[in-house]
């Protein structure tokens, strides 16, 4: 025995005990890092105890929390790509979110079918979510997945990004505006990402509420985390890095979500993260949805004739689907409606269709890539890469409408009203010692989003402004803008 404990106690043996307890705590971190379909969904929620069972899924709660919330219900009146409202309707944010949550569910749908069908224990909890529950995932998942998105479309995002770019020496304080942030939180501020926001949206505990943002299950947000990257980490060459996925501000939350799902970290700093992959569903169903469905809007605006789309439509039908019986088929019912608008529609929906179908089967395809996150693409561009005529719909995207004239308009407005708010805003904010007018700006943001109050940071302060400004819909900015600005003299109602 005396032998053992001298043995024990040499440096040598000393040295391979340290070397296998960290060889164990790797395997451990491994095991936890490493994405797989048994482990990358739960109905735990941010903050919350696990829910017991009840007559609905955590996943059909979570669809249900998001169609009756504020911020959800703020998207009837903000852009799409065409100025609201208007003699013709065309699509907002929310009947867009709406229509994509439709052909997400039916993308869980199909594809937690196939995953299903290789889970030999049915009794288990992963053949149930797949078969069962993948479908409410990803239609909340859909559902939210523009929630962060400012007023006046991309270009409010662009005009908030703008006004930090454009301001970045001025002067408050004594201090430039530029100083008052170190790199990382200077990457959120000037280059707002909506996709960061929704996170926002969806994890944070506001001044004044009970939950986390809305209180989703880890699941449904990691669903629409496109970009599981912070603002410094942003690299094009990489689909998972194109543009950031989450502010400072969110980091731990993220870290959280990662870790209980096992969405492996990339090496080093900043921060990056594999993608989940439900992500890829979600992001289909989008790309789906605004690619088609923009034509059919410029289509009944009178911007694109009908034979144009018409052609278009069908050249994809004809890319998507060789089966000539199927394409006899269509030609058939397209010419019984009489219609021109509901004409279009039919192609719409059968282009549609035929996407979503394809799209399902290219996930199914990649999916060890999927779940590795080693799948360096989406599925719509992997799906255009291989039909040329979807490729074309794009560029007539491109050219006829995101760059007509009504497009165009909307977007200067919403730089010129997003960055007068800001300037209002956020020098009141950053002020130490605010002045009379500043302190009547400071009263304007809801108590919910007046944090201010109880922090130093710049940063956070800053994000409260953020998180009134990007709140806003389309007219509410408006209003507000010839309020604050005196065009309009306010009137009590």
């Amino acid at each position: 025995m005396l032998v053992l404990k001298k043995i024990a106690s040499t440096p040598l043996l000393q040295h391979i005990i340290t070397a296998l307890k960290l060889f164990i705590h790797f395997c451990s971190l491994t095991t936890v890092l490493n994405m797989n379909w048994e482990t990358i969904f739960t109905t735990q929620r941010i903050g919350q105890p696990k829910e017991s069972a009840g007559s609905r899924s955590g996943f059909q709660k979570d669809f249900d929390r998001i169609i009756f919330s504020s911020a959800f219900r703020r998207l009837q009146n903000k852009t799409q790509v065409f100025p609201l409202p208007g003699s013709t309707f065309v699509h907002n944010r929310l009947t867009h979110s709406l229509e994509v949550a439709s052909v997400g569910r039916s993308l869980g749908s199909i594809v937690g079918e196939k995953l299903s069908s290789e889970i030999n224990d049915r009794s288990g909890d992963s053949y149930e979510f797949y078969r069962y529950e993948l479908a409410n995932v990803i239609a909340a998942g859909c559902l939210a997945h523009d929630i962060g998105n400012p007023a006046f479309g991309h270009s409010g995002e662009k005009a908030i990004s703008a006004y930090f770019l454009n301001n970045a020496e001025l002067v408050i304080d004594g201090k430039k505006l530029r100083s008052f942030f170190n790199d990382k939180e200077w990457g959120d501020i000037s280059n707002f990402e909506g996709n960061a926001n929704a996170i926002r949206i969806l994890t944070h505990v506001f001044k004044g509420r009970l939950t986390a943002g809305l209180g989703l299950t880890y699941t449904t947000i990691a669903s629409i985390i496109k970009y599981p990257c912070e603002a410094t980490a942003v690299n094009k060459q990489f689909k998972h890095r194109k543009k950031y996925g989450f502010f400072q501000a969110e980091a731990d939350s993220i870290g959280a979500i990662a870790e209980k799902l096992g969405m492996p970290r990339e090496e080093g700093d900043p921060v990056v993260f594999k993608r989940h992959p439900f992500v890829y569903l979600v992001e289909a169903a989008d790309d789906i949805c605004y690619s088609i469905i923009d034509m059919e809007d410029a289509h009944r605006l009178g911007i694109l004739s009908h034979e144009l789309v018409k052609e278009s439509f069908f050249h994809v039908i004809t890319c998507l689907n060789a089966d000539l019986t199927y394409q006899n088929r269509t030609v058939e019912i397209y010419n019984k409606i009489e219609d021109a608008n509901e004409k279009i529609s039919f192609l719409r929906a059968r282009v549609i269709n035929l996407l979503t179908t394809k799209a399902a089967d290219v996930f199914y395809e990649n999916r060890d890539e999927i779940l590795q996150g080693s799948f360096n693409d989406t599925l719509l561009d992997n799906i255009e890469r291989n039909c040329g005529a979807l490729k074309e719909v794009m560029k007539i995207s491109n050219e006829k409408i995101y760059n007509h004239d009504t497009v165009l308009e909307i977007e200067i407005a919403g730089y010129n009203v997003m960055s007068e708010l800001l300037s209002l805003f956020v020098p009141a904010l950053l002020k130490q010692q605010p002045d009379h007018k500043d302190q009547k700006v400071l009263k304007l943001f809801p108590v919910q989003f007046r944090e201010f109050e109880t922090t130093e940071s710049p940063y956070l302060k800053v994000m409260n402004a953020f998180d009134l400004i990007s709140g806003m819909t389309d007219l509410y900015a408006t209003e507000m803008y010839r309020k604050l600005k005196g065009v309009d003299i306010p009137q009590h109602r």
